[in-house]
């Protein structure tokens, strides 16, 4: 996988992010508290892979792939 298609990548992670936000601002207006605490784990596993997929895009860039 190239630099490059690791930032695709890391941008679709992105997009599913914010649709998880989007959801997060629904429950918050029906205080729907569970399913919160459940999006909101699930946007914390999203951002840990997004780290984890830039992370790899830099070093495949700084290696020149």
């Amino acid at each position: 996988m190239s630099a490059n298609e690791g930032l695709q990548r890391a941008q679709e992670l992105l997009e599913r992010l914010r649709g998880k936000l989007d959801e997060l601002e629904r429950l918050a207006d029906t205080g729907d508290v569970d399913a919160a605490v459940d999006d909101l784990a699930e946007i914390a596993e999203l951002a840990k892979e997004m780290e984890a997929e830039i992370m790899r895009a830099r070093s495949r860039a700084d290696a020149g792939t």
